[in-house]
């Protein structure tokens, strides 16, 4: 589907719901004349992939509907039924595997490999307000290696899966939250973090 058919099915869907441009739009986070803007005058171009997930739920059309790829064009990607503590931590297996199925194109956007990526659930408050219990954050398993500017990863430990921010410093990895609340950063040699991937998209709308 191309975008002039995109904009005229949402415009119809609002229409036909009696819905309000600008209260879509904030319920999207975005500023209130953002969907009348992308209907009437054609910004932005398309959709951002989780407003229009977001807006495909909420009408209860497929996401194809709304621009999006059609269903057999879709990427499975294993997503991990246990939690990635944003807390003090949590010993976990590797739980159960399901199958996500996510857009191609945000994949490409996101210079992540099929293979690579995996989903994961966010658990407790130690990463807000980046990412709030709940969220469903996309790992890509190629990236392993922090840098020296800080960057979400999750790691597994003796504490188990967890979500936080890395940064390399010599030999040693930062391991912080972004939480203000949350316990001080601490160091750990950079041989001994074992690092899934690096945090690349994450999603409210796939929870």
């Amino acid at each position: 589907m191309d975008e002039t058919a995109a904009r005229a099915a949402l415009e119809a869907l609002i229409a036909e719901r009696g819905e309000s441009y600008a209260a879509l739009s904030r319920m999207l986070g975005r500023n209130a004349a953002y969907l009348q803007q992308f209907v009437k005058r054609g910004s932005p171009r398309r959709l951002d992939e989780r407003d229009r997930t977001l807006l495909a739920r909420y009408f209860g059309v497929a996401g194809a509907v709304l621009g999006g790829p059609d269903a057999a064009e879709l990427v499975p990607v294993p997503r991990l039924d246990i939690g990635a503590s944003a807390g003090p931590g949590r010993i976990a297996d590797d739980g159960a595997v399901r199958q996500m199925a996510l857009d191609p194109a945000l994949l490409r956007r996101l210079g992540v490999r099929a293979a690579a990526a995996s989903m994961i659930r966010v658990e407790g408050s130690s990463m807000e307000p980046t990412l709030a219990d709940g969220d469903a954050i996309l790992i890509d398993g190629d990236r392993r290696r922090p840098g020296s500017r800080a960057a979400l990863f999750v790691l597994r430990g003796p504490a188990g899966v967890q979500v936080k921010r890395l940064r390399l410093l010599g030999d040693t990895i930062e391991i912080a939250s972004d939480n203000p609340e949350a316990p001080s950063p601490r160091l750990h040699p950079a041989a001994e973090v074992d690092v899934v991937g690096r945090v690349v998209w994450l999603s409210r709308a796939l929870v």
